[in-house]
Parts: C-alpha cells; structure tokens; sequence
C-alpha cells in the first residue's frame, strides 16, 4: 500500500491564503470607511449645534456617525462622516447631543485597533513572506546531489557517459595520442605503475585553437580506458547566486571519486580559470571562489583515487598560474593546426560516409585546405554532401568538393549586382594578383580566379602551398607583398585611375610590412631588433596599448622604413605589369567572359 506523504507545499499555499485573507479584511474595511466623509471637528460641531446629528459613535478619539440631511460639499452628497476629537475634552459636546436628543454610543474595545496593526504589519509580512519564498527557492537550487539532476532546480547538469569513441575515430593528432596513452594505460592497470613508484597525473590540459579536436579527443580517451567520462563546460559552474559554483565543483568531483577510475573533463576552462585578480568583485568574485574550489579538490586527491581531470582551452596564456603548476595540471598537451598528412587522415575519416564519384583525391583535397582544422574540414565534407543532395547528384565529385571549398572559405555566391565597368575593373584587378604571382620567383602557384561576388568579396585570386611552411622567409614575404599590390597598380596602369576596392589589400600589405620591421627584425636600417607597442589583455581578450618601449625618433624611423619598402614593391609591381600588359588585358578580358578562370586555363594565358 502506498503511503501517504504529506504535501511539503502545503505550509506554503496556507502561508499566502493568510496574507490574502488579511489583505481582503483589510480592503473591506477601506472600502467602508471609504462611504463615509471625514469633515474637521469645527463642522461637526456646527451640524450638532443646527440638529442636523441622527446618531454617532465614540471610538475611542474618533467620532462616526450619520446626519438627519445630506450635506452638499464640493459636488458631492455625503450622510455618513468621521472625525476626531480635539485631545482636550470637549465640556459641551454631551450636553449638546443630549439636548437635540442624538442617539450616542461608545465602544469599549477599539476594533480599530487591530486592523490597525494589521494594516501596519502588512507590508512587513509580505517583505517577510518574499524572503522567506526566495530562500527555499535557492535551497531548492543547491539541493543534494541527485543524478538525474546533478546541479537541483538550477537545470544545468554535467552529462555522465561511458563513450564508445577511441582512438581509431580521432585522426591527425598522433603526437597527442603518445602523450594521453600513458594516462589510458594506468586507468586500465595501475599496478603496473605502482610497482616503480610512478603516480598518476592529477590533470591533463589540452591546447591548441579552435576547432582541433580537443573535446574529441578527450572522449576518445575515455573510450579507450573505458571509465566514466564527467563533461561540463566552465561557464556552467557560474551562476547568479554566489558559492553555487563552488558548490558544484564539489559535486562534481565527489561523484567521479565514487565512480573511480573516471575522467573529469572541463570544456574552456579560461572562463573560469582566468588569473585571479582581474575580476570585477575582488576576492569575492564567483568566478574566483569556483576557481579556488577547483585547486582545491585537485590538492585533495590522494594516489589511490584514480581519477584524471582533463580540460581544454584556446587561451592558455590568461589561465592563472596556480591552476598550470605541476601537481594540479601536471601534463599540458598541445594540437596545432592539422598539417598535411594529417589533413588526408582526417578527410579520409569524413569521406567514409559520403558516396564518392571517380577522381576524388583526398591529397588534392588537403593541399587545397591549409589552415583548415579537423572542425573546418568535417563541415568541409558536410558542405560537399549537402550539395550533392541539393544538386540531386548520384556521387560527390571533385567538382561540387571544389565548389563547396568555395563556399566555406568565401561564402555563398551574392546576387548579380555588377556594371560591366565593375566587372572589367575587378577583372584587372584579379588579373593584376595573379600576373605578379606568376613572375614572381618561389611564389605559390595560382589556382583560380573568380570575379563571381561572394561574402564580402568582389572577386578572389586564390594559390596553394606545394609545401608545409614553418618558418617564412623574408623573399616569401616581400612576394606576398608585392601580390597584394598587384590589383592596385594594375588598375592605375589599365585605367589610370584607382578605385576604393583595394582597401583590404592595403591593409594587409602595411601589416605585413610593419611586423617584418617591427617584430621580425627584417630592416637592414634598424636591425635586428623587435620593438613591442601593445599587448593583449588576458581579461579583456582584446589589444589594449601600453607605454611604447621605443623613442619617438624610433619610432619616426620605423614609419620611414615602412614607406620605403613600400614604395620599393611598388617600382618592382609596376615594372611588371607594365613588361606583361598584354598578357594581363588577355587574362582579364577571358575573366569577363567566363568569370572564373582555373589553373589550367591561367597558364595557358600566361605562355
């Protein structure tokens, strides 16, 4: 039989049916006293003395009652008034009523009084009963630990899995593999290590940008040791109420304790784990109380739980350095960008799900991809495959991989909005990149050339690396350079004319320009020295400037240096496109007929 149990809102709903009942009392009464008229004491003499008083009542200093007539005040009738007494005692008032025979009567007892106190204490009670509700709210907040809600009332929960992601499934990360199979191996057997005195690292951070495959790659570690897997994000433990994320830290690691052998892992953990001191509340800050529970449980585990806390970040340099030490994290593994090989591993993991056509070539494909993390290059494939299906296509080919590239990396094509002038001005403008980069010596091939408007793009000469770089040279640099300002003067020596459509370029060839002089130390005038003008802020996540480390006169010459190299790829640019003007109003006319021109095509113009 099922007991019964009492309703724990109960005390709650009679709590409020209280207060509204005071509140209807209370109501009632104004709206009664609200009918009669309260009149000053003078008057209510005056109508007593003319006979105009049917009956009163003393309560205490007030006087009600009502008159024989209705008195006319203000527009308004009224037989029912109220009002009191002077403090001194009136002598004639009795002898008065009784002469005009008034009924009089007086009450004891003031109910007055009560509802008095009661209207007084309303608007406490309600200030209490408020109090009183947010407190058992908040309670239910921070409530015991249940698992199918970890974190009470509050809705955010740390998700408890055993993934069946290993290894196999993570491609292109070797290196950080080697650094997690040990962590695996004394998850899986701990004797082992424990016979040479070996201990367990408290914590594994992951590094590397956005997109690499940290989360991943974390899963994947749990697959492989399978133990319980706890993820939360940092910004979960944050909350409104102060010590709520503390609290959740405890939570959470007192139940991968009792699951042990389990992994922690907490996703960007620089929203939480910031240097301590740069917070908006001081020591008191939330997120500084959360970050000191964090250390705190790590300096709590002994040898014998076997439970690892991984985190990941993209912002290594803002963590505090308490949280980076050894004995808290003890093992920092770093993911770069996929290089090439890694990029073919990658891309062969995702094209297993697609229906490939002939001709697809998974080192093309990565060639054509540098920069591209393992995130880019599986929505590289998704791409592809979506626009297969919208194409109604049997296979995916080269083709629709080429064109979802596109997409990705330039945005979806805009509408047609161009003159004939626009176009033909973009046109030597893309013919003027591509021309410079095929004279110029080591600089990478080009692949295409489109004048077809996409994102925020009016046309686009794209090359591709034939090798990896690491390190760049200053040649490669000053062909960059002298790339960008190809569109530029290959419009003033066409039209002689310039237009605001190398605003970008511009940009990034000053850029360019100025770290080579300024943080490469690639100035023969100033040499090699790198002078340091802004940081950026590890709380604000932005550039901030600071005093400059140079003098004035430093800083005059670097300006002097930056115009000089500039106007030296400038004299190089423009003897170029002026030996090779035929050959660029050739690529620039098959632009305007065709719109895109590829690689092929490109040097068939160029011999």
């Amino acid at each position: 039989m099922k007991k019964y149990l009492p309703n724990k809102s109960r005390p709650n709903g009679m709590f409020f049916f209280f207060l509204l009942m005071i509140f209807f009392i209370y109501m009632s009464e104004f709206i009664k006293n609200s009918q009669s008229q309260s009149i000053p004491y003078s008057q209510f003499k005056h109508e007593a003395n003319n006979g105009n008083i049917n009956s009163l009542t003393f309560k205490g200093l007030i006087i009600e009652g009502s008159f024989k007539q209705e008195i006319q005040n203000a527009n308004k009738s009224y037989k029912s008034f109220s009002t009191i007494m002077p403090s001194i005692e009136d002598q004639q008032l009795i002898p008065l009523l009784e002469k005009h025979e008034v009924e009089i009567n007086a009450l004891k007892d003031e109910p007055g009084s009560i509802l008095l106190i009661l209207s007084n204490l309303l608007p406490v009670i309600i200030i209490i009963g408020f109090l009183v509700w947010s407190g058992r709210k908040m309670n239910g907040m921070m409530g015991k630990f249940n698992p199918k809600n970890p974190f009470g009332e509050s809705g955010k929960k740390f998700q408890v899995t055993k993934p069946d992601t290993n290894f196999s499934d993570v491609a292109g990360v070797e290196n950080a593999k080697k650094d997690l199979q040990e962590i695996i191996d004394y998850l899986k057997d701990p004797s082992k290590f424990e016979k040479v005195g070996a201990e367990l690292p408290k914590g594994v951070l992951l590094q590397g940008p956005p997109g690499t495959g940290k989360t991943l790659l974390a899963r994947a570690s749990a697959g492989e040791a399978n133990v319980p897997f706890f993820s939360i994000s940092g910004s979960e433990f944050i909350e409104l109420y102060v010590g709520m994320g503390a609290s959740r830290v405890r939570e959470l690691f007192s139940e991968a304790k009792k699951q042990a052998p389990s992994i922690i892992f907490i996703d960007e953990i620089d929203s939480v784990g910031r240097a301590r001191g740069t917070g908006l509340g001081g020591g008191h800050d939330e997120r500084e109380q959360t970050l000191n529970q964090i250390l705190s449980e790590m300096d709590g585990f002994s040898s014998r739980e076997k439970v690892v806390v991984m985190a990941a970040t993209n912002r290594p340099d803002v963590l505090d350095s308490a949280l980076v030490r050894p004995g808290r994290f003890d093992r920092q593994v770093t993911l770069d960008l996929p290089h090439k090989n890694a990029r073919i591993e990658i891309l062969n993991v995702h094209l297993k799900k697609l229906k490939l056509g002939k001709g697809i070539d998974s080192e093309k494909l990565a060639q054509a991809t540098p920069g591209f993390s393992g995130a880019d290059l599986k929505n590289l494939v998704n791409e592809a495959a979506l626009l297969t299906a919208r194409k109604n296509a049997p296979q995916t080919t080269m083709n629709i991989f080429d064109e979802a590239r596109d997409k990705v990396v330039m945005g979806n094509p805009r509408e047609n909005f161009l003159t004939e002038k626009d176009k033909e001005i973009i046109a030597v403008h893309e013919a003027g990149h591509a021309l410079v980069a095929m004279c110029l010596k080591g600089a990478d091939p080009v692949r295409k050339i489109t004048i077809i408007p996409r994102g925020r793009a009016l046309g686009f000469t794209e090359q591709f690396q034939i090798e990896e770089r690491v390190n760049l040279s200053k040649t490669h640099l000053e062909n960059q350079i002298a790339i960008l300002l190809g569109g530029r003067i290959a419009e003033e020596v066409i039209f002689n004319e310039i237009t605001t459509g190398a605003e970008d370029d511009l940009k990034r060839a000053t850029k360019l320009i100025r770290k080579m002089i300024v943080n490469w130390g690639m100035s023969k005038k100033l040499g090699y020295v790198a002078f340091s003008q802004g940081e950026e802020h590890s709380f604000l996540g932005r550039e901030m400037s600071r005093p400059k480390d140079f003098s004035e006169s430093t800083a005059a010459k670097i300006d002097e240096e930056i115009q000089n190299m500039m106007k030296s790829k400038e004299e190089q640019v423009s003897k170029i496109i002026n030996d090779n003007k035929l050959k660029l109003l050739a690529m620039s006319g098959k632009l305007m007929e065709q719109e895109i021109l590829l690689e092929d095509e490109i040097k068939q113009i160029f011999s």
